[in-house]
């Protein structure tokens, strides 16, 4: 692995024209180079990349179409995007890589794509060859120091919460892009270091209830205003605790940060878990109450009809994603092996809630919602849970429920990014994928 790693930022956000706003004020530092992907024409197989660059002599802009023989973002990634980073960070004199994305990408699979995609091809800009360079990633060159994101105050909560697509809105990158507003939202808020918020809510009301929302997503987060606060003062105050690209883990703490746990303007979080499994059939009625009056929802799933696996649940305004978070620490026996691979914090946390029979199976979910009621949401997930007749009559007949789930875990589809990585204790392969 290289052993100076060049600092890299991440702009991202829903609206195009703010995240350039975003991006620009990092171009005043000499040696810092602002990268962008205009990935509108993806369909067509061309993706427009602009490179600014800050000279002693002013700044440098240069534009490129790049055609790709199959139009999707894995291939804008894989192609250019990656071995583009090594590029620059091999250069002497860039000291700073800015990322300024398109609406279409969500940081957190660019990071994980940082980590965990290999390099194709050793091939410098110019098409030169450059040191040999097997098994490599982007990773192995540059460092994230922080993901910035744009928001706009008037209108994200309103995004984050409804049940329209990237498609209704333009910003789909491909024609098979399915996914909503609210989960690429809510995803580039979740994975951000700090806020830069440009524009105001509506009104009084509104302003509260964002705050709120904002209080609990990203607690400790530094926040700005785009225009007057320059991004480098929000990446200077970034705690120790900041995530800088790391990418969570289905047994991650749902409370990281301490967010407040009180209700603010009807924003509150409710903190669901329980000590056996979920009914399939039950729960897949209740999953209706995340649909409505929900921000977003994640944890971890305990199926009665798929006790050796965990499953993870996430969900944003009217977008739903279930998926395997591969098996619980119970099912490894003594396979010193497997134990190995587990994360020491899983452990841990494992080793606190351990039951005799079940070992560290259980259910934890937070749900952040903005006009369900808490109570709602708890006595709906409640009633999905086993009875008590149901969990005396043992695992055996747990596995014989009807299990409208069972279609994802029976068809695995090829791994493709950091919810499709089939790994031990990261894991959280997509199998059910729900817009409302």
């Amino acid at each position: 692995m290289n052993t100076r790693r060049t600092p890299l930022v991440l702009v991202s956000g829903l609206d195009r024209h703010l995240i350039a706003q975003a991006a620009a004020p990092l171009l005043d530092r000499p040696g810092t180079v602002v990268v962008h992907h205009d990935v509108r024409a993806l369909g067509q197989g061309v993706v427009v990349r602009t490179l600014r660059e800050q000279r002693d002599t002013g700044v440098v802009e240069s534009t490129a179409a790049i055609e790709l023989a199959h139009g999707c973002l894995s291939c804008t990634l894989r192609l250019d995007l990656l071995p583009l980073l090594r590029t620059l960070a091999r250069r002497d004199d860039v000291h700073r890589i800015v990322l300024q994305l398109d609406p279409a990408l969500e940081p957190e699979h660019l990071c994980w794509a940082f980590e965990e995609v290999l390099l194709d091809e050793d091939t410098e800009l110019d098409g030169s060859t450059g040191p040999d360079a097997d098994g490599e990633t982007a990773g192995d060159w540059v460092e994230v120091a922080g993901v910035l994101v744009a928001v706009d105050a008037g209108s994200w909560l309103d995004a984050a919460t409804g049940e329209e697509t990237m498609d209704d809105r333009g910003l789909a990158a491909t024609v098979d892009d399915e996914r909503t507003l609210a989960q690429v939202a809510v995803g580039q808020l979740t994975a951000a270091d700090a806020v830069l918020l440009a524009g105001a809510p509506d009104d009084g009301w509104a302003a509260v209830r964002l705050t709120a929302v904002l209080d609990r997503l990203v607690p400790g987060a530094p926040r700005g205003r785009l225009g007057s606060t320059h991004p480098d003062e929000l990446l200077t105050a970034l705690p120790v605790t900041a995530k800088r690209g790391r990418m969570p883990t289905p047994h991650d703490a749902l409370l990281a940060g301490q967010p407040p746990l009180d209700a603010v303007a009807d924003v509150q979080l409710v903190r669901f878990s329980a000590t056996r499994p979920f009914s399939p059939e039950r729960l897949h009625e209740a999953i209706d109450v995340l649909m409505t009056g929900v921000v977003c929802s994640r944890g971890r799933l305990w199926l009665a009809s798929q006790p050796d696996r965990a499953i993870w649940l996430e969900s944003a305004g009217g977008g739903l994603r279930i998926g395997d978070a591969g098996p619980w620490l119970a099912t490894l026996g003594d396979d010193a092996e497997l134990w190995s691979q587990v994360d020491p914090a899983r452990s841990a946390a494992a080793a606190l809630r351990w039951d005799p029979l079940h070992g560290d199976r259980d259910v934890e979910l937070v749900v952040l919602t903005h006009g369900q009621p808490a109570e709602l949401i708890t006595a709906a997930l409640t009633a999905a849970l086993l009875t008590d007749e149901e969990l005396a009559a043992g695992e055996e007949s747990w596995r014989t429920l009807p299990d409208p789930f069972s279609a994802w875990h029976e068809d695995p589809c090829e791994a493709a990014g950091p919810a499709d990585a089939a790994d031990l204790h990261t894991s959280t392969t997509d199998r059910e994928d729900h817009s409302r």
